[in-house]
């Protein structure tokens, strides 16, 4: 029987270190689960399994490709590729999902599984649907094996997406920093065919992430791209991740221009030809995004964190663009409603292009406000939820409360957001105001609230644990 850590089956994906967490064994039945549960849901038993730069992806590929066909799944090998061509590959050949072996952001010794059962992302239950059949090995039992294929679905991306833009001949000169990650081989190949100047930075495909660690929603993360730009004179600077679903974008000024901000951009001119469209963004953007996309004649949507959750929102709402502060940018307009940074890159330069402004130029007119970033502190697993329903409950009074996901309160000159993080023993906050005074107030009042609420929740589980 396969031993395997319980902790590696995410809210989103599985992901842990590669070496102590993903053995052959255990990717191997992980592989076989996935087939099973592809049978039993009755979609086609053929996959296309892509992979990402980092040393041990071509191991795990191995084992997981080798399950899948011991349960009678055929596997198409797409190469090494950004998550966003696997899920390209889920939507446009005839396979019942797709699965990218990456370590997304994670460091460079880690790696995991993103998983598409049909054209959705496979997450929440189902994923602990999948560990029970690790466990149990309740795999499906197959009369021949699966075969094995592979497909160029780099050329069909490519010809797909230099279809659909149109920088109407502008020539915007770009800075791309791959992070060394799988978005390099293709990301300036892209924006050259689509006739941009174009300077790269880290693009060499490197899995141990030589130059800086693959995650350009931490700031430490731009500084070369920022550099770069100032000196280029270059009109942006766009950052991937280590899978490149996610976004980082610098103005030409080197500036940071986060998720919510880019969102405002893109938004504005998916208005002017979608009117009335319904736009989805998750609990931790600016009040000014939702402010902005209901100012345009949008209808904007406040969802929970997290991509596979964004994407079912996106479906019920009907909606054409979604994001997260994280750099996942969903489109559905003119596209399959997944993130995909590269195309996400090309929207935007199309965006700059048929406007012929700068990006700045194109936030000139949103208000100022004195936001934290995102501010993670530390909370053990075992009580994190309960924290937050105490700290829920302490503001109810306070302000106007969201609470779809942890509790976003708004008063008069602001807003604050305390939630549990799906993925490590943290609470995450973020605070956004009219002025330096009001933000640091917030933030006081959910620190003072989290010390009380922590002090509740560890008390109560101490009594419980003593009964």
């Amino acid at each position: 029987m396969v031993a395997a850590n319980p902790h590696i089956f995410r809210a989103y994906d599985i992901r842990g270190d590669a070496a102590r967490d993903l053995p052959d064994a255990v990717v191997e039945a992980i592989g076989k689960a996935y087939g099973t549960l592809l049978h039993q849901r009755g979609e086609a038993p053929r996959v296309a399994v892509g992979r990402d730069g980092r040393l041990s992806s071509p191991r795990v590929f191995a084992a997981l490709t080798a399950g899948l066909r011991a349960v009678g799944v055929g596997t198409v090998d797409i190469g090494i590729v950004p998550s966003p061509m696997v899920y390209f590959a889920a939507h446009t050949l005839k396979v019942g999902g797709g699965i990218m072996v990456t370590g997304s952001h994670n460091p460079g010794g880690d790696n995991g599984l993103k998983m598409m059962l049909g054209a959705g992302t496979l997450h929440g239950e189902d994923v602990q649907t999948l560990r029970a059949l690790v466990q149990t090995e309740a795999f499906t039992k197959a009369t021949t094996p699966g075969e094995r294929e592979s497909e160029d679905i780099v050329s069909a991306w490519f010809a797909h997406v230099l279809d659909d833009i149109d920088l109407g001949g502008q020539r915007l000169e770009v800075v791309v920093d791959a992070g060394n990650g799988a978005a390099g081989p293709f990301a300036p190949r892209l924006l050259e065919e689509l006739g941009c100047k174009v300077h790269k930075l880290y693009c060499t495909l490197d899995g141990t992430f030589p130059n800086h660690h693959p995650d350009p929603t931490v700031a430490d993360n731009l500084i070369d791209l920022q550099m770069a730009v100032r000196e280029r004179g270059a009109d942006l600077g766009v950052a991937y991740d280590g899978d490149g679903d996610r976004i980082g974008v610098v103005d030409r000024h080197g500036e940071i221009v986060w998720g919510d901000r880019l969102l405002v951009v893109l938004a504005r001119a998916l208005l002017a030809e979608e009117p009335g469209a319904a736009i989805v963004a998750e609990v931790k953007c600016s009040q000014t995004l939702f402010d902005d996309i209901e100012a345009h004649g949008g209808r904007a949507i406040m969802s929970k964190v997290g991509h596979s959750l964004i994407k079912d929102r996106m479906k019920r709402e009907g909606a054409l663009l979604a994001g997260e502060m994280s750099g996942h940018i969903f489109y559905k307009h003119r596209y399959f409603g997944f993130d995909d940074a590269m195309y996400t890159t090309a929207r935007l330069l199309e965006v700059l292009a048929r406007s012929g402004k700068a990006l700045d130029e194109l936030l000139d007119d949103l208000p100022t406000t004195f936001a934290t970033p995102e501010l993670r502190r530390p909370c053990p697993d075992d009580i994190k939820f309960a924290v937050v329903e105490h700290v829920t409950e302490a503001l109810r009074a306070e302000g106007d409360v969201v609470d779809i996901d942890g509790v976003r309160v708004r008063f008069d000159d602001g807003w604050g957001l305390v939630r549990a993080s799906n993925t490590g023993p943290v609470l995450v906050l973020r605070v956004e105001a009219q002025s330096v005074e009001a933000r640091d107030r917030i933030l006081a009042r959910l620190e003072a609230a989290i010390e009380h609420a922590t002090a509740a929740a560890t008390a109560a589980a101490s009594g419980h644990h003593g009964a």
